[in-house]
């Protein structure tokens, strides 16, 4: 791949510059990525966890992105942590996603809400990837719908007894602790909905059925019956889902830049394949209909880019929630076409398991499922917009500040 390929992602948007310590730590990624990652890829094909790439990951400070110096982590901004997983995913989605596993949502809910004693014991764990953690919220009848769920968490005394059954759980054989969103003493609605903290191998924790997915990725049915945890390890109690999920509002930057980093590492891909493969006696970059397919693919990218770098800078420290959703939705959608395309123009070598797009491609599908559906959030903006709309003058009083002043979570 040619060296102004490599080098034009390390160029930001104007208005946006990286310091020489973010160009440091994205230039480490890239050389593991390009020179490791990418080519260990099919490997991960069969639901494989990427330990070697994750322990040199570690190494370098990226699984300890969203813990506190104190524990061992390096503390850092959403823009920060969205830069390093785009860079991941450009070679390998497998990896990006169990990064985004240490990085996430679950990290900054321990980071944010537990008790010191679990802090202590556990984030340190995280840095070093000796310590993985598995988010468990979709259950069989609900995922999306949060306030039907019906994993339960009874509060007796000092301990708390879990019962319930949560679906499509990833990472759930590698992890050393589980974080569970459960309703709290049977409370209906979303106001019953807290968080608890299970550790691996604790008595009525079952890991009751496998599936493998279009990623490559394995997931897992989790069924807890009467699940024994101390009251400390209920991190969040009754009415506290928005606290939850406005954390949450971090993984719909985070999501997106994988989004992002596969449809960049494709069209990579495409481009590189384009300047080598000939047909009618020259390449086939210089038909005129492969160039315009690659500059709107291009196009494509660069737009979706902006919205989520500015959706990322908006984090203080949480993401606009508006600006959240709007690039999520972007940037997913934009990730299934551009690939798509990458596909296209690499003909049937692309359709093979050993073409690196053929693998970016089935990544991108997971996009617009995770960290809240393009539907979900789709019907959250247009809230905002009708609700913004001022009848008398015809003018929306739309305000990305706004938006979670307005309850847009």
């Amino acid at each position: 791949m040619s060296d102004v390929i490599n080098h034009r992602y390390t160029a930001m948007p104007p208005g946006i510059a990286l310091s020489k310590e973010q160009t440091r730590r994205i230039g480490q990624v890239r050389e593991l990525v390009q020179g490791e990652f990418k080519a260990r890829g099919k490997e991960l094909l069969d639901g494989s966890f990427p330990w070697e790439n994750m322990r040199k990951l570690a190494d370098i400070g990226v699984l300890g992105m969203a813990v506190a110096k104190q524990y061992g982590g390096s503390e850092l901004g959403v823009f920060d942590t969205a830069l390093v997983l785009e860079e991941i995913a450009k070679g390998c989605y497998i990896t990006a996603m169990a990064v985004l596993g240490e990085v996430g949502t679950q990290t900054r809910v321990i980071s944010a809400f537990a008790p010191e004693r679990i802090k202590q014991k556990y984030l340190p764990q995280v840095c070093t990837c000796d310590c993985v953690l598995s988010i468990c919220l979709t259950e069989p009848h609900a995922g999306t719908d949060m306030a039907s769920y019906t994993t339960n968490a009874e509060i007796r005394g000092d301990k708390v007894i879990l019962n319930g059954t949560k679906s499509l759980i990833s990472r759930a054989e590698e992890a050393g602790l589980f974080v569970v969103f459960t309703r709290i003493n049977g409370e209906p609605g979303l106001d019953g909905i807290g968080c608890a903290l299970i550790e691996q191998g604790t008595p009525g924790l079952a890991l009751t059925s496998k599936v493998h997915t279009l990623g490559g990725e394995n997931l897992h049915e989790i069924t807890l019956t009467d699940c024994e945890i101390p009251i400390d390890q209920l991190v969040v109690q009754r009415q506290g889902l928005k606290s939850l999920l406005s954390a949450f509002n971090t993984q719909r930057c985070l999501n997106p830049s994988i989004s992002l980093g596969l449809a960049e590492g494709a069209f990579d891909e495409a481009v590189d394949y384009a300047s080598r493969r000939t047909a009618f006696g020259r390449a086939i970059g210089n038909f005129q209909g492969m160039r315009w397919k690659l500059a709107d693919m291009f196009i494509a990218i660069e737009a979706a880019r902006g919205l989520l770098y500015r959706a990322c800078l908006s984090a203080d420290p949480f993401p606009d929630p508006l600006l959240a959703a709007t690039a999520k939705i972007r940037c997913n959608e934009m990730s299934l076409e551009v690939t798509s395309e990458a596909l296209q123009i690499h003909g049937g070598f692309g359709f093979t398991d050993d073409s690196v797009v053929s693998r970016l491609y089935r990544g991108a599908r997971y996009g617009t499922l995770g960290g809240g559906t393009s539907e979900t959030l789709r019907d959250l903006i247009g809230k905002r917009v009708t609700g913004a709309f001022d009848a008398k003058t015809g003018i929306s009083g739309l305000s990305f500040a706004q938006a979670a002043d307005n309850g847009f979570v």
